[in-house]
């Protein structure tokens, strides 16, 4: 009911930061919880339920909320970076921190409550009645319509339940309750000499997670809300709490599970297993809100949810940013995928750092399929011990860290770098144009659709060895040539965006039709190096690929800042736009209103994925498999493009490497979101998506009949496992004939199974490409079963 999502962890690089000694047995190591307040909210009471969000894809962050099946925004019609809701109330932090609105559900009049021209407000919280919130520059925690606390303690986190309001102190990490509720003191007394990282406060109970990553619950008891039904080591990033109930997000998929609920208990710990992944959680009296990974919607359930709908609705607002737009760089937890579209260019969403794991070699043992591909060495955990022996010895500190750096420098120059004179490496190598998409309903393509986040140690390796030999076969044109080709880059020969910058159709002085992408220009310092990234991460990878499914890379432009990449022009343009395309009434998408043909693009674009993960070697995932991403040439072959976010993978299918998450909203898959484990099956649950718009028509996220934004998994995945596929097939092209029923029953159950949560239970690209191949034959042989001839099991989830 009072969420506040804080972040578990915020720690410094290895270097410097690992004060621990792992060889004696030391416990967990200390990671402050900084607090992260919520983009989302619930108010209750005498004017019912309003639910309200920070809405994306604007330049201004402004608020919406849906009441009595209405939706509405809130004034005035500025950015927000946090709001928060109790009884008849529902107050918003102004970004930046120096002014906090509340409205009177009833009226929702603005006031006023806080203004100052320096002193920034974090960590926003709305009780019963009270408002509080800290002082950044003190720390000191402030509150209206309720006394502030009586000693002037500094605080790391503060939440607000029913009628008192609880705070983690920043000297010793103890949990100290103030306000007139007598539930407070006793919280406070039991929770004792725990030391927390995260508190979130109910009606009468709170919640956290202690220094060593338990989860533990104190306060009344009476219908069972202080159950936590596991006690792991950080298993749970986000809580909220209501009367009678709790609910967590599992670290480890998004998943959020709940207990306690008197009578209605079952409502609350039903498996929303088949729900997904959860970015943040609020509760209500009886309900819970949650913000859904793959569509940034708002979805609510339980009994006291919309008059009984228990099983769960959308709430009908549009995107919810996961996070505040931001001008500052981002924390070592990295940026949110296609943060720069959520924001329309005003800002960036910063990753919470409560899905991040605190110094992974301190946690238990995970899974052998979850295991990261660079799990430390006996050899790198004494370097640890060292590290952390020295950072205890305050004398030390400062020549370490001078070694350090140093170090880093030397080795900085000693690495292989690519130079203007390594040039690409093969002639007819293949690479991607990419047509600009709107990951958003109805909502203008956003200015980069995807998002570059920091790479792992793979990318720097890539950047050396056999690549370069190859790249000096290349062809190297001049910047003078493409702007003469493009017609000075004008705006009529733009046709999209890629992973780096805006895609233009060109005509080369030898009559060559191309697509040239160029890098932005006049951006900021780190921005250049995102570009500067994507170019040579699509430079080198596909200098030396060549697959009639991947799209051709014929050479690139490097002059000062400049950088562009030249492909092969695809004459369709790309799969998205005749999807998606609000002219899609043309003759020439007409083609694709076949289930045939939309088979055989499927097709050829799980062959060339297949590719990149079984016959590029080393093996490649491409990141961002999106419908934009898959262009369609004059004879309606279909090929994979846009490499920019693309990294060389693990030797198989079963080895991970870490990694920032980075992607599309609607594509990304959950798994790698939540943990930054990546897999080949990251790319797969992309293609799973592409295939569920080839069946539906849908976009990976759309408007459903006036409600709000809705993932195409979560909107097609239950239908086909139910039996229902026909409902949500594309009405344009009109039901299968019976020589195509079954290859579309193949096609979609094999779709369903590429989405499955956890990568283990996804199959491998060959195993696609076998379904789809049988698929089409199926289209022109009615003979034949699918149970039969499947390449791996068909079973509804």
């Amino acid at each position: 009911m009072f969420h506040m999502k804080t972040p578990f962890s915020s720690y410094p690089t290895i270097a410097i930061a690992i004060i621990i000694l792992i060889a004696a047995g030391s416990p967990p190591p200390s990671v402050t919880g900084l607090g992260c307040s919520s983009t989302i909210a619930v108010s209750y009471g005498r004017n019912s339920t309003t639910v309200c969000g920070i809405i994306s894809g604007e330049p201004i962050q402004t608020i919406q909320c849906y009441n009595a099946g209405k939706t509405f925004s809130i004034e005035p019609n500025i950015s927000y970076e946090s709001i928060s809701g109790g009884r008849d109330l529902l107050c918003g932090l102004i970004s930046g921190g120096l002014s906090l609105l509340c409205w009177d559900t009833a009226t929702f009049q603005p006031k006023r409550i806080y203004h100052s021209t320096h002193r920034r407000l974090t960590e926003l919280t709305v009780g019963d009645t009270q408002i509080c919130a800290i002082e950044a520059i003190t720390s000191l925690a402030l509150c209206w319509r309720f006394p502030s606390p009586e000693v002037a303690s500094k605080f790391s986190t503060i939440t607000s339940g029913g009628g008192f309001s609880c705070g983690i102190v920043t000297n010793n990490s103890r949990v100290i309750c103030w306000g007139g509720s007598k539930i407070g003191a006793e919280i406070q007394r039991q929770f004792g000499n725990f030391t927390m990282l995260s508190l979130v406060a109910g009606e009468s109970h709170a919640c956290g997670v202690t220094k060593s990553g338990t989860l533990i619950c104190k306060g009344r008891n009476n219908n069972g809300q202080l159950d936590v039904p596991s006690h792991s080591a950080f298993e749970y990033s986000g809580v909220a709490l209501g009367v009678n109930q709790s609910c967590a997000i599992l670290r480890k998929n998004g998943v959020v599970i709940c207990w306690g609920g008197g009578l209605k208990r079952s409502e609350f710990a039903r498996d929303f297993w088949r729900y997904g992944s959860f970015e943040s959680i609020v509760a209500g009296m009886d309900f819970i809100c949650g913000l859904k990974t793959t569509s940034l919607s708002l979805f609510c359930w339980g009994l006291g949810w919309s008059n009984g709908f228990s099983l769960g609705t959308v709430v009908p607002l549009p995107m919810v940013i996961p996070g505040p737009c931001v001008q500052a760089s981002c924390s070592m937890c990295g940026v949110y995928p296609d943060s720069d579209g959520l924001c329309a260019g005003s800002g960036r969403i910063c990753k919470s750092c409560e899905v991040e794991l605190p110094i992974p070699a301190l946690l238990p043992p995970m899974s052998p399929s979850a295991q990261p591909v660079f799990p430390p060495s006996k050899g790198r955990k004494r370097m640890f011990l060292v590290f952390g022996i020295v950072g205890c010895v305050g004398s030390f500190a400062g020549i370490c860290t001078a070694v350090y750096c140093l170090w880093g420098v030397v080795c900085g120059f000693l690495q292989p770098k690519v130079h203007n004179a390594a040039q690409p490496t093969v002639a007819r190598a293949n690479a991607g144009t990419a047509s600009m998409s709107s990951n958003r309903f109805d909502a203008p393509p956003s200015r980069s659709a995807s998002v570059k986040r920091d790479r792992s140690l793979k990318l720097s390796r890539q950047r050396s060895g056999t690549s370069s030999r190859h790249m000096e076969k290349a062809d190297k044109f001049s910047l003078s040539d493409l702007a003469a080709a493009t017609n000075n880059f004008s705006l009529e020969n733009k046709i999209g965006g890629g992973s780096f910058g805006t895609v233009y159709k060109g005509k080369l002085a030898d009559g060559r039709e191309v697509a040239i992408k160029r890098g932005e220009i006049g951006v900021k310092t780190e921005k250049f190096r995102e570009k500067e990234i994507a170019f040579d991460s699509e430079l080198l990878l596909l200098s030396r690929l060549h697959h009639k499914h991947l799209v051709e890379l014929l050479g690139f432009c490097q002059e000062k800042d400049e950088r562009l990449l030249v492909y092969e022009y695809m004459s369709n343009g790309s799969l998205h736009d005749h999807l998606h395309s609000k002219n899609n009434v043309q003759i020439s998408s007409s083609i694709l209103n076949s289930w045939k043909m939309r088979i055989k693009i499927a097709l050829d674009a799980a062959r060339g994925v297949e590719y990149l993960h079984n016959y590029a070697v080393p093996p490649i995932i491409h990141r961002d498999i999106k419908s934009s991403n898959i262009l369609l040439g004059a004879n309606w072959t279909a090929k994979v493009s846009d490499f920019g976010l693309s990294l060389k993978g693990p030797e198989s299918d079963q080895e991970t490497m870490s990694s920032k998450a980075v992607g599309t909203v609607g594509y990304i898959d959950p798994e790698y979101y939540v943990l930054n484990i990546l897999t080949v099956k990251s790319d797969v649950y992309g293609l799973g998506v592409v295939l569920l718009e080839l069946l539906t028509g849908k976009r990976a996220v759309f408007k459903d009949d006036g409600s709000g934004p809705m993932g195409v998994v979560e909107y097609a995945v239950p239908r086909i496992s139910t039996g229902e596929l026909q409902s949500v097939l594309d009405e344009r092209i009109g039901p299968p004939a019976m020589n195509e029923i079954e290859a579309v029953e193949l096609v979609a159950y094999t779709a369903m199974h590429c989405v499955n949560l956890e990568g283990k239970e996804r199959p491998t690209m060959s195993d696609i490409v076998a379904n789809l191949e049988r698929a089409l034959d199926l289209c022109e042989d009615s003979h034949g079963s699918i149970s039969g001839n499947n390449t791996f099991p068909i079973a509804t989830q």
